[in-house]
């Protein structure tokens, strides 16, 4: 069965994926949901330098220190990048990359670039930053259960920016890896 690796989008941890351990375990399969640094069981860590290289080493090292093969690589969310980052340095442990709803970018894309945001519109995330690097939680989707809204709302976190500003560094040539794409609508 798989290990399924799976990376939580901007202002969440792996808590978010709690509900789906049993699912996936019913069927054989193994989740790891690493919780990114900064964000989480590991807020205390959060600094101005933490940044998009940060998490894809997060990642980089959980695969390693679990000594993981032949992973299913999910990306969720602003995460798609940390996904691509990952990938690219663990080619020959990744068997499949899933992005859910998830940003693809290519080499250099920040996730700003992937939003499209006009310079007005980064100056006021920058402008209304947390002591200047820290952006406050987007709320959740508006058909999220008051269950949910209950239980996630006290766990989501200020996103250091720079984790959406710094551009993703790929290895040129394509990644040989199947890429599958979940775009998820209501």
């Amino acid at each position: 069965m798989a290990d399924i690796v799976v990376v939580h989008g901007g202002w969440a941890g792996g808590w978010a994926w709690k509900k789906m351990r049993p699912l996936l375990a019913t069927l054989g399969h193994t989740l790891w949901a690493p919780t990114l640094t900064g964000l989480g069981e590991r807020a205390h860590l959060a600094n101005p330098s933490t940044n998009l290289e940060t998490h894809i080493q997060d990642v980089v090292a959980a695969i390693e220190i679990e000594y993981l093969r032949s992973v299913v690589l999910v990306g969720h969310s602003s995460s798609g990048l940390v996904a691509a980052g990952t990938a690219d340095r663990l080619r020959e442990r990744i068997e499949q990359i899933v992005y859910l709803d998830a940003y693809v970018p290519r080499d250099g894309d920040c996730l700003f670039d992937l939003l499209g945001l006009p310079a007005q519109a980064l100056r006021g995330i920058e402008a209304n930053a947390i002591e200047g690097w820290k952006i406050p939680p987007r709320d959740m989707p508006p058909d999220t259960s008051p269950e949910d809204l209950a239980w996630a709302t006290p766990r989501r976190l200020p996103q250091p920016i720079r984790t959406f500003d710094t551009p993703v560094r790929l290895r040129p040539g394509e990644l040989e890896i199947p890429k599958h794409y979940i775009y998820c609508s209501r």
